[in-house]
């Protein structure tokens, strides 16, 4: 039988390892622990957890890197504990949800003008973000995942340490739904490509997927993994498949891909290696790419999906480095150099050298903008509203093009939604008072009786 090499897209993708001028230093990271990614990134920020009291947060710009300067540079303090976890709202790039060890869920607006560092790369002065858009309460202990809905405008779910998921519309400051019988802490939150769907993964081993809408479990994987490890989640895109990423009983890392019209097997396996840290699996819907990146070291293996056996095509050797992740976390499409042919970009969070941007390049020779390996990606538009959702209503993701030329101005995320803080109705509302003064006064003059 002749060899015969399979044909993809994607089989040269490389990353070279960013130099030190294209990388953010000069933080202390915070010291909590847990299953989150510690960073996440919009098109145009990212964000962090730093040491210090009150739960301070860094967030950069990712066209200004440079060096951060604690106490100088700008930060994010509104929490009385340390912040667990944060996500960017899918639909603005500067609305940021932090989840913290004070049982609370903020959001954030990040101004316009934030630098915390300037154009030749160093630390920039600010005045702090101490004043939240909303606050959410509910539940009683720490909160540890927060995760944006895919489609849905304003839609958030959480989960804490008191083993509860919650699904907020956070545009009215109120809960959804509620789920609490899950049977252990929480490992990792996953909607699926429409947001039909809610996956959580929990140290009892059991896999739940959730109807978030009411709440309730509407089907199972047992024993996922045999291991102790914790098992991460990701929905393959439209396929109906899931993948989960955890360890086998010799603690070997592996990853599974269940279908969950049949969840009773899984329809593929495969040990990755056996290594100790836990594995990040980071996949894109568009061009069904998968990085499988793992804490405590600095390797990150792409793989190419395809909805057929054997799932999953390794491309290359991907990333190596000697320097270990604390968390991995990947830019929007928005935010990629595709006339750079970049496809993907990862940030990578060490312990003590900084953030390292870590992009992956098909080389292509042409300069023109290639539409084969850049189809279009989700937009800055919600395909619904959050009452649309909770009714029933499921719909892909707005889609837009990534070719320069027929990209819309998108304005940093899209029709933003303008949310009220205390402080401004605090105002408006003695601006009020001052106006009804001026107006009784007039009156009174005027021998007007009211």
């Amino acid at each position: 039988m002749a060899f015969k090499i399979r044909a993809s897209k994607y089989r040269h993708i490389f990353c070279d390892a960013p130099k030190p001028e294209e990388c953010w230093t000069g933080f202390r990271l915070a010291t909590v622990t847990g299953d989150q990614q510690y960073i996440k990134a919009s098109a145009k920020y990212f964000a962090v957890s730093l040491f210090g009291g009150g739960g301070p947060l860094m967030v950069g710009r990712l066209d200004r890197p440079g060096r951060f300067n604690p106490g100088t540079s700008p930060e994010i303090q509104g929490h009385t504990g340390a912040v667990l976890d944060c996500d960017f709202n899918p639909f603005d790039d500067s609305m940021l949800a932090t989840a913290s060890e004070d049982t609370t869920i903020k959001l954030w607006n990040i101004p316009d003008d934030w630098e915390p560092t300037n154009e030749k790369g160093l630390a920039q002065s600010g005045e702090n973000l101490t004043e939240s858009l909303v606050d959410l309460t509910g539940h009683r202990k720490k909160v540890t995942l927060l995760h944006f809905h895919p489609t849905a405008s304003n839609v958030l779910g959480s989960c804490s340490s008191d083993y509860v998921v919650k699904v907020w519309d956070v545009e009215k400051g109120e809960e959804i739904s509620s789920f609490d019988d899950n049977g252990g802490l929480i490992q990792d939150l996953e909607w699926d490509f429409k947001g039909d769907v809610l996956a959580t993964s929990c140290k009892d081993k059991i896999v739940r997927i959730m109807d978030p809408r009411a709440g309730t479990v509407a089907s199972t994987i047992e024993n996922a993994h045999d291991g102790v490890k914790s098992v991460k989640l990701q929905f393959m895109g439209e396929s109906g498949k899931l993948l989960t990423a955890g360890a086998s009983r010799q603690s070997a890392r592996e990853v599974k891909i269940w279908d969950l019209k049949n969840p009773s097997a899984p329809v593929h396996s495969e040990t990755i290696d056996t290594a100790s840290g836990v594995l990040l699996p980071l996949y894109d819907d568009d061009t069904n790419v998968l990085y499988l990146a793992g804490k405590g070291d600095g390797i990150i293996r792409p793989f190419e999906f395809e909805d057929k056996k054997p799932f999953l095509h390794r491309l290359n050797d991907g990333f190596r480095s000697t320097s270990p992740a604390k968390g991995v976390c990947m830019v929007p499409k928005r935010g990629l150099n595709v006339m750079g042919c970049e496809t993907a970009r990862l940030l990578k969070l060490t312990n003590n050298k900084g953030i390292h941007p870590l992009s992956f390049i098909v080389p292509r020779k042409s300069e023109a903008f290639q539409d084969d390996i850049f189809p279009d990606c989700p937009s800055t538009k919600p395909a619904h509203s959050a009452d649309e959702w909770a009714a029933g209503s499921s719909k892909p993701p707005e889609t837009m093009s990534l070719n320069p030329k027929e990209r819309q101005n998108e304005n940093g995320g899209g029709t933003k939604k303008k949310f009220r803080t205390m402080a401004t109705v605090t105002k408006e509302l003695d601006e009020a008072k001052e106006r009804i003064a001026y107006l009784e006064q007039k009156l009174t003059e005027a021998n007007i009786s009211f």
